[in-house]
């Protein structure tokens, strides 16, 4: 046995099996508690003995945590089975033993970076909301005040004050870049204080900004903004608590970094020509921008919604606060421990709101079914088609997807249609509840159980999708996919294609490819990423793209999209070109060109080499040099 689970009944209102629960998991159990978060202390210390123990508790785990602390006895970690499998009907026992396995693995630590904000504050608004700020943040930030332009100079020495317009904000906290029009800065000088003369373009910066104005944000999707406090003016508590929390605002802090990057396989553009935009369209922040042939992602922007990752077709943007392995991994273990006990389990995903809703529903109803697994996430836009095909493959019959109030839709439904589409069936939902009575029914609903042997999610997301699918439609090789789809082939119009292979320089994941021995355009249907750049580059248009998920062996190898016979040179015989193209320039130059008449029409039947040698040698040739004048000696002028 690894590891200890401590148990707790929680005042005798839910069951718990402690010998099943060991045997699933895997880790001894302790006595089943009645109420351990009331219990002496040397309890506490006894059943958190063990410096690996799982306590099956998330409600109390603040206050366990400093019990255990205070009587020095190991931190457990902490996992909450009460609310998401204990008050339900039926049999528990399989939902718990799956939520425990989870909270055995090892989460991995999320990188971070630390950021300095020195306490620089600007408030933004009309003069009697921003000067009363003003007055009560000065002692704890070092503040500027921003006032409409026309505005009086206040007489308020305390802090500073300028007027003017902001032109440009950019930028988080720590470090805000500001860009002022208009901008008029006191002048003490004088029996009175006033403004001085205007001027465009002044540039500052600053940690924390407090816009107190009630217009248009400064940024989109501003309240994923950190250091950008932005309250309703006319509620005075809103802006009680935004003046509160700006004075919290100084020191250092940990940003998480939630994405990461692999520029080398990103599609963005090529020559100069986009390509894929897709993490681009959805941002929400604006935190990506082009950068050269791939983007570029500003960490202090990037509010980790996710949905970058999961429309990335090739892997270039992926999340990483959890990666994605450690999604797959969570999935795999919560279906395998579920379906040991032969039930078939239906996976709700969800973030900090759907907890809180999850909790209502165990303590005011009738909770989760017990088929209902939830899988929490900081993020549910990082739930991508492919996470939905892992669950669909490793187990799961179906997935709900329970967004907040503020979750961006667009991406997530895009991702549904996709995954729905590569499972042939309506397995993947949003699930748009407003209360917890409306999340029993809709979890609640019925289902048809796996009739597919299920797989182990290891891979890439595109390898994890493929196998998913592959294990559901074992006699359909061939899945259509909607517009957009980062999986498809490509058609090539033979007629049009000249074999000038221009799309094969410039495809990012290598899908097209040419023969080094022959005029041949191949192409790997598994590689493609549907990005577009082939046929934006294609100088016939000869290529259109066939959103797809070829499931056959076929699409994993070479295939030849285009061929034609090589052409020969006429002089020593070496393979030079494309034999179609060479006859349709001779037949567009020869004796037709003034510089290539009879004679020379010839050349153009000739490799590099051998025409260069022909074109030094010929006669009339309008680039031949006059022939150098003989050296002169002495014996020139002495005969």
């Amino acid at each position: 046995m690894a590891g200890h689970l401590v148990l707790c009944s929680c005042a005798g209102s839910q069951t718990l099996d402690a010998d099943g629960l060991s045997t699933a998991t895997g880790r001894t159990c302790s006595r089943v508690h009645d109420a351990l978060c009331l219990a002496a202390p040397d309890v506490v210390a006894r059943a958190f003995a063990d410096v690996d123990t799982i306590m099956a508790c998330g409600q109390e785990a603040e206050a366990l945590t400093a019990l255990a602390q205070e009587v020095g006895a190991p931190v457990p970690r902490f996992t909450d089975i009460r609310d998401r499998a204990g008050w339900g009907g039926g049999d528990p026992m399989p939902k718990q033993a799956a939520l425990l396995a989870e909270a055995a693995l090892t989460p991995p630590e999320p990188r971070v970076l630390d950021v300095v904000s020195e306490g620089l504050c600007l408030i933004v608004g009309p003069a009697d909301l921003a000067l009363a700020a003003a007055t009560r943040l000065q002692d704890a930030l070092t503040v500027t005040v921003l006032l409409p332009e026309g505005s009086d100079a206040p007489q308020d020495r305390r802090f500073d004050a300028v007027s003017g317009r902001i032109r440009r904000a950019s930028g988080a906290l720590g470090g805000f870049e500001i860009t002022l029009d208009a901008l008029r800065q006191i002048d003490p000088s004088g029996t009175e204080i006033t403004f001085g003369a205007p001027r465009d373009g002044a540039k500052s910066h600053c940690d924390v900004i407090l816009d107190l104005t009630g217009g248009t944000p400064l940024f989109p999707a501003h309240h994923k903004r950190d250091g950008y406090l932005r309250p309703d003016p006319k509620n005075s508590l809103a802006v009680a608590d935004a003046v509160l929390e700006a004075s919290q605002m100084v020191g250092t802090f940990e940003k998480v970094l939630h994405v990461r990057t692999e520029p080398s396989l990103c599609a963005h553009s090529r020559a100069g020509i986009t390509g894929c935009t897709n993490c681009l369209d959805l941002c929400p922040t604006g935190a990506i921008l082009p950068d050269g042939d791939h983007v570029t992602i500003d960490p202090m922007a990037c509010a980790g919604c996710g949905a970058c990752s999961s429309v990335c077709p090739s892997g270039a943007v992926s999340y990483d606060a959890p990666p994605v392995e450690d999604i797959f991994r969570r999935i795999e273990v919560l279906a395998r421990t579920f379906r040991k006990h032969g039930v078939t389990p239906t996976l709700l995903v969800h973030d900090d709101y759907g907890r809180e809703m999850i909790a209502l529903s165990a303590r005011h109803g009738a909770g989760l079914p017990d088929h209902a697994v939830p899988l929490h996430l900081p993020a549910i836009a990082v739930f991508g088609h492919a996470e939905m095909m892992a669950a669909l493959g490793a187990g799961f019959a179906r997935v709900d997807i329970l967004p907040s109030p503020q979750t961006e839709r667009a991406p997530i439904n895009g991702q549904i249609m996709l995954a729905n589409a590569l499972a042939g069936r309506n397995a993947v939902r949003l699930a748009e509840v407003a209360d917890p009575d409306a999340l029993e029914h809709a979890t609640g609903e019925a289902f048809s159980p796996v009739d597919y042997d299920t797989i182990l999610p290891l891979g890439t997301r595109r390898q994890v999708t493929r196998v998913a699918a592959a294990t559901m439609h074992d006699d359909t090789p061939v899945l259509p996919l909607p517009k957009g789809a980062p999986y498809g082939a490509v058609i090539v119009d033979t007629d049009a294609c000249t074999l000038c292979l221009s799309c094969v320089s410039l495809c990012p994941s290598g899908a097209l490819m040419d023969n080094p021995d022959r005029p041949e355009l191949r192409f790997q249907e598994d590689a493609c990423l549907q990005c577009g750049l082939c046929a934006s580059l294609c100088p016939e248009t000869a290529i259109t793209l066939q959103p797809q998920l070829n499931l056959s062996p076929d699409a994993l190898s070479p295939r030849i999209l285009n061929q034609e016979e090589p052409a020969e040179c006429v002089e020593c015989g070496k393979p030079f070109g494309v034999a179609s193209t060479i006859e349709r320039i001779a037949g567009m130059l020869a004796d037709k060109h003034p510089m290539f008449g009879a004679e020379k029409a010839r050349m153009i039947r000739m490799c590099d080499t051998c025409r260069v040698n022909a074109m030094a040698h010929s006669t009339n040739n309008p680039f031949q040099s006059k022939p150098r004048p003989k050296t002169r000696t002495s014996d020139d002028y002495l005969n």
